[in-house]
């Protein structure tokens, strides 16, 4: 091909690119002079209606229009009171220990919703309603099988449209319960003169010979102390330069009069103190349980509260009375070991030691301790030497102590676990062989030297 050919055919490409260009230009005039801005107002406005006419484009400068579009969102409801996006969302959270339903209204944070008469539908059974508005349905009579429940709309609250399934077991498993915090209250949310109500009973048959010493014959045990909020703001470094070898801190009670579950305000406080300052620690937690289903409320709480600490000693039930008017106070002695027991048992199948703790009148005539053999004993018996008449494994032998580092007077304790020594378990007056020095030297009570 020559070069005027090749000229000719390259000018004819450029007319034909040219051309197809005006064509383009010329079908979208309107776009290009807005964006040249040589388009009047009139055919802007003109330009919009015809896009919003057409169903597509951006509508102005608005880009949360679309939130206004009833038309943008899936039209499938995910809760039942939609009226109201301000309601509080709530859930529910359920448990069961034998035969029992426990459900409890929670909301977004995990706290129990109080002051609402909630309602909720158990398929098969019929509808509950939560009448003293704790926000807590307790169900209990209930064969084995699985419950499907639901929550019925609340003014005032985003209720989820869903349907919860349990299983109900018919026998008690001595297993820890997965959502016991939600039960767990703080003393700023009870009466503590109606609900901490514990009397010791070894205060009221004490002898008058105990000793309120800390001094006792080296070799023949541990001495400890046990604390709790009563016992008020507390140096633990001083504790232990004062010869303390090891706590036994109260983590709570179960009320004694409405039965809530309570955190002793000072429990973390003493147990992250006391193990810092390299004191070994245990537990103890009053119990005021009328079930067995109680019962493993209340070790299921000890075992949340205790699961992120190194406990070195036994946890400890508190088997006492409340004055006489307590909610556990009139149950029988086998009734009252059983519900021991179920604690006991709970808590040893979590991988701890369990003991019980109670005075000498009261083990001898409120507990059967035959059906609690293979649990550590803390007896409580304030006298020169301790007339219980059965194995204990420790002995706390006065309320009147007083130790560096606390302000109020303390409970003083011996133990003789993992002692090296002949009496690992003192048994009575008979077997005993003497732990605290007596006013007679250094000669330990009840020795054949004395």
């Amino acid at each position: 091909m020559d070069s005027k050919k090749m000229r000719r055919t390259l000018y004819a490409m450029i007319a034909m690119f040219v051309v197809l260009i005006g064509v383009i230009a010329f079908a979208n005039l309107d776009t290009v002079l807005g964006k040249l801005g040589l388009a009047d107002a009139e055919q802007a406005e003109e330009t919009a209606a015809t896009v919003e006419d057409a169903g597509g484009g951006q509508r102005g400068d608005d880009l949360s229009a679309f939130l206004n579009d009833e038309t943008f969102f899936d039209p499938e409801v995910k809760f039942k009171s939609i009226e109201s996006y301000s309601g509080r969302r709530v859930s529910l959270v359920m448990s069961s220990v034998a035969k029992d339903l426990r459900v409890m209204v929670v909301d977004s944070v995990g706290r129990l919703v109080a002051g609402t008469p909630f309602k909720i539908n158990v398929q098969g059974i019929g509808e509950y309603t939560d009448s003293d508005e704790d926000g807590i349905i307790y169900l209990d009579g209930l064969r084995a099988g699985e419950y499907s429940v639901s929550l019925e709309e609340a003014e005032g609250f985003i209720v989820p449209n869903t349907i919860t399934t349990i299983q109900v077991r018919q026998e008690i498993e001595y297993r820890v319960i997965d959502d016991i915090e939600y039960l767990i209250l703080t003393e700023d949310d009870v009466d503590t003169d109606e609900e901490d109500r514990a009397v010791n009973g070894a205060e009221k048959d004490a002898d008058g010979t105990e000793n309120t010493d800390t001094e006792f014959a080296a070799g023949t045990g541990k001495l400890g102390i046990d604390v709790s909020r009563w016992n008020r703001e507390i140096d633990w470094e001083a504790v232990k330069e004062d010869g303390v070898e090891f706590a036994i801190i109260r983590c709570g009670y179960r009320g004694a009069s409405s039965g809530a579950l309570v955190l002793d305000s000072m429990f973390e406080q003493n147990i992250e103190g006391a193990i810092e300052a390299g004191i070994p620690v245990g537990v103890y937690f009053f119990t005021q349980a009328t079930s067995e289903v109680e019962a493993v409320e209340e070790a299921s709480m000890v075992i949340s509260l205790i699961e992120d600490y190194d406990v070195d000693y036994p946890v400890f039930l508190d088997s006492e009375s409340a004055g006489g008017d307590g909610r556990a106070d009139d149950l029988e002695p086998e009734e009252r070991s059983a519900y021991h027991e179920a604690f006991l048992e709970t808590i040893a199948s979590a991988g701890y030691e369990a003991g019980i703790y109670a005075s000498r009148n009261w083990l001898d005539d409120q507990v059967d301790m035959t059906m609690l053999s293979q649990y550590k004993t803390w007896l409580a018996e304030y006298a020169d030497v301790p007339t219980y008449d059965d194995y204990f494994d420790m002995w706390q032998y006065t309320s009147k102590g007083t130790v560096e580092g606390i302000e109020t007077r303390v409970d003083l304790n011996v133990c003789y676990m993992n002692i090296d020594t002949s009496i690992n378990h003192a048994r009575g007056a008979a077997g005993y062989s003497g732990i605290i020095d007596g006013d007679s030297g250094n000669v330990p009570v009840g020795s054949d030297e004395e």
